[in-house]
């Protein structure tokens, strides 16, 4: 008898039509995914970049916040864009909307542990209705012809771990791929992740799968793609501040390999050209005071780092920002490389 070949750890992924050139995504954080992030991460090896949740509240659509978001000018396809609600009706309408404006991928929110998200019944706490859930998933399948895939974590509580259940229904609603985040909503960050529920969810429902959860080294995404028989795996937290993550991954899926940890002055430069990005897509008041929160994650393990945080918290100007980021790299050109 001939053995089964285990497939390739990297390797193309579907989503209803769409071909994505590998199976790592990175996930959809709000205030963190925008275009200039989305961008350097495809541009390191993610195969597809999901966008920041946008309510289905036809009342936001017009903020400027909500329209930053859905700016995908110059992206490379597909573009996902992530919704959030409650209302079956007003989840449909608000998929056909974003679907007018370029969406072809129509991602929806079940699992966002944000307060103020729960507080409404959105997002994680949707896990709590599985009623709910499988009205909302239908009305979003059949709002619009761009694939539908989903976010959930795996469940609400330890003791309402209900993920199974719900990727049942994700696959009888027509999902094209679920993504389980390998916490409930009750879990902190603190609380490490398990895959043992997205093990189950492969053994027992027949649909694309992508792990999600402390996938923060090469080494973690093959033991999580190879632990849970995964279709694909989805990065968050580890990407912020190390958009080259995807990069270390697929090397170490492709060959077994992991790239050398770049350099401080390689880190300083892909950090300027963030912060230009930045600057150009909000503009240099917002551009400034968002950007803070990147160039923390980008000096993360750097001797002097936090000192540093609270000098460059309180730049005001493009000017005073570059020339502290600058500086800061630029003082000690003994640093060893920084750990990947």
């Amino acid at each position: 008898m001939t053995k089964a070949l285990r497939p390739a750890p990297l390797r193309p992924f579907m989503i209803g039509p769409y071909r994505l050139p590998n199976n790592l995504v990175l996930a959809p954080m709000a205030g963190v995914s925008d275009r200039p992030y989305r961008v350097l991460c495809r541009r390191f090896g993610a195969g597809l970049a999901v966008s920041e949740m946008v309510s289905s509240d036809i009342r936001l659509r017009g903020s400027t916040k909500s329209l930053k978001r859905l700016d995908f000018a110059g992206e490379i396809g597909p573009i996902s864009v992530q919704i959030v609600g409650t209302d079956p009706h007003a989840m449909g309408e608000a998929a056909r909307f974003h679907q007018d404006l370029g969406a072809q991928i129509i991602d929806i929110n079940m699992g966002c542990p944000a307060k103020k998200v729960c507080r409404v019944a959105a997002g994680s706490a949707l896990l709590r209705d599985e009623a709910l859930v499988g009205r909302i998933l239908t009305a979003v399948v059949q709002a619009v012809a761009a694939p539908v895939t989903l976010k959930i974590r795996t469940g609400w509580s330890p003791e309402q771990r209900n993920a199974v259940t719900i990727a049942h229904i994700a696959r009888e609603s027509g999902i094209a791929a679920l993504t389980v985040h390998g916490r409930t909503r009750a879990c902190s960050y603190g609380t490490p992740a398990e895959h043992e529920t997205i093990q189950a969810i492969r053994a027992q429902v027949d649909i694309s799968l992508i792990a999600n959860g402390d996938i923060d080294s090469p080494q973690a995404a093959l033991r999580v793609l190879d632990s849970t028989g995964c279709d694909a795996i989805m990065i968050g937290r580890a990407a912020q501040g190390r958009p080259w993550i995807f990069r270390d991954i697929a090397a170490f899926l492709a060959t077994g390999v992991i790239p050398d940890a770049p350099a401080p002055d390689w880190i300083r430069d892909l950090l300027i050209e963030h912060l230009d990005g930045l600057y150009q897509f909000y503009g240099t008041y917002a551009g400034v005071r968002i950007a803070r929160k990147h160039i923390a994650w980008y000096c993360r393990g750097l001797p002097g780092a936090a000192v540093f945080r609270v000098g460059i918290n309180r730049a005001n100007s493009t000017r005073d920002q570059v020339s502290q980021v600058l500086a800061f790299f630029n003082q000690d050109s003994g640093r060893e490389d920084v750990a990947a």
